[in-house]
């Protein structure tokens, strides 16, 4: 999906941070409120260890370089991203765009169901960085860190998701990633996020109905991009193709647990799924995008969600 060229982009709705740093592990769980929360570390089903030149390391290992949780404010971190053209033509800048999207589509609908929205900066790093959750690195993916409430993406795991994963390198490949992740706020502010909690792992546990929702949140803002608005009053995205929701559908494919453990380990072992199967994200995804409708994304309470 592209967006319409002379938009406005809002840089303040994301943060920067790394430019180098040893990658750590990300800690899974942490105290929020008093309740023990699973914190969806690989997003993407995608155990670090088993990326290509990947590492796993201890949870809370640290290197040089990084940053504090929160990234830096520097006006000028994104001074290249200005308008929808800049996204159009560059990784960061259409992430940038994405955040505004969303954020301003989800600002207007969850009133509709007497939920007010608070907008979830996301830190665009660059190797790795520190969040409240832990070491975020290219190697461990796009996640949501719910302790600080806040979006973590290197721009350059994009490209490992085209290369490594066979994902389409298409506009909406990456915007559902954004979209995906905002769904994980979206959970939070709902009080949905801790049902990963419950039967963390297999092909019908909390983890699973958890990840699979937020594709279906992902797919409802897709329905509805098209409405989003920057501050001045400008459409923010053009109407999307055939070839945006196959670009969608084909990120959603790429990350299923099912592809990533034949990649990986040469076996499918479906007890041990905390993301969902290739098809499975793919029809939730599909189920937002077709009804553009929040209630559309109840991954609790069918007995299946495959």
């Amino acid at each position: 999906m592209s967006f319409n060229d002379n938009a406005q982009l809002d840089t303040s709705q994301v943060g920067s941070g790394g430019g180098g740093g040893r990658p750590g592990g990300l800690v899974v769980g942490g105290g929020v409120g008093g309740i023990i929360l699973l914190i969806i570390a690989l997003v993407f089903g995608i155990n670090p260890g088993n990326l290509p030149g990947g590492t796993g390391t201890d949870p809370g290992t640290a290197g040089s370089g990084q940053v504090e949780p929160g990234g830096s404010t520097d006006p000028n971190a994104f001074a290249q991203c200005r308008t929808g053209a800049d996204a159009n033509r560059d990784d960061t800048c259409r992430v940038i765009a994405t955040v505004n999207s969303v954020q301003a589509f989800w600002a207007a609908e969850l009133p509709r169901y007497r939920r007010e929205y608070t907008k979830a900066k996301t830190i665009i790093y660059s190797g790795a960085t520190q969040s409240a959750c832990g070491t975020a690195s290219n190697q461990v993916g796009p996640f949501y860190c719910p302790l600080n409430k806040q979006v973590y993406i290197d721009a350059s795991f994009f490209k490992i998701l085209t290369d490594q994963f066979g994902s389409s390198g298409g506009p909406l490949a990456q915007e559902y990633v954004v979209a995906h992740e905002y769904g994980h706020h979206i959970q939070d502010i709902l009080g949905l996020l801790d049902k990963a909690q419950q039967n963390p792992q297999g092909a019908n546990s909390g983890s699973v109905r958890v990840e699979l929702q937020a594709d279906c949140l992902g797919g409802v803002w897709a329905h509805n991009a098209t409405q989003t608005k920057d501050a001045q009053g400008n459409t923010l995205m053009k109407p999307l193709t055939e070839a945006d929701i196959k670009d969608a559908l084909s990120a959603a494919a790429s990350v299923g647990d099912d592809r990533i453990q034949q990649k990986s380990q040469g076996r499918v072992s479906p007890e041990s799924w905390t993301h969902g199967s290739a098809a499975a994200r793919q029809k939730w995804f599909t189920t937002g995008y077709e009804s553009g409708d929040l209630n559309s994304c109840d991954t609790f309470s069918p007995a299946t969600v495959e």
